[in-house]
């Protein structure tokens, strides 16, 4: 069985204009925010990922040591991947079809609204738009990540905070 769990960065910061899209850091919300699910998730999912994949984006990179400092995994074990950022569902579906078969337990850190897309195309459910800091944690009855595709994973549970 194999587990992906998919995080919406947490809420950026718009107010600096001269940066690029993918330079924008967490906000005050953000920062407040990322740490207080990532101890729901260690608290109440018991949540311990194989392996943490994120987005080149500096918010999604953020939250994703953020989440990784919590949860116990080590910082310089994140990978970064551009596939987050600018390859779209496609891909991202490449991404994880790719993933090594000994990693039971991924987690993505990324975007909308590429990461509601998947969570819904994957477990054919509709959860609506990821709103940022929200985890969407699908399962699959497979051994090998390159069998994961549409309809075939199971919405294990989404949360948000309130």
């Amino acid at each position: 069985m194999k587990k992906l769990y998919l995080v919406r960065h947490a809420k950026s910061d718009w107010e600096h204009k001269h940066l690029r899209d993918n330079e924008r850091p967490l906000n005050e919300r953000g920062l407040r925010e990322a740490p207080e699910m990532a101890q729901f998730i260690l608290k109440n999912k018991k949540l311990k990922p194989d392996l943490i994949i994120s987005s080149t984006a500096n918010r999604a990179y953020h939250t994703a040591l953020i989440f990784a400092n919590i949860l116990g995994y080590q910082l310089d074990k994140i990978i970064i991947s551009n596939k987050i950022y600018e390859g779209g569902v496609k891909g991202i579906m490449q991404l994880i079809q790719s993933v090594d078969n000994n990693v039971s337990d991924l987690i993505l850190f990324g975007h909308n609204p590429d990461f509601t897309t998947l969570a819904e195309a994957f477990s054919s459910k509709q959860i609506g738009e990821m709103v940022t800091c929200s985890v969407a944690a699908l399962s699959f009855e497979v051994s090998k990540w390159a069998d994961i595709q549409e309809n075939n994973g199971k919405l294990l549970w989404y949360e948000k905070l309130k």
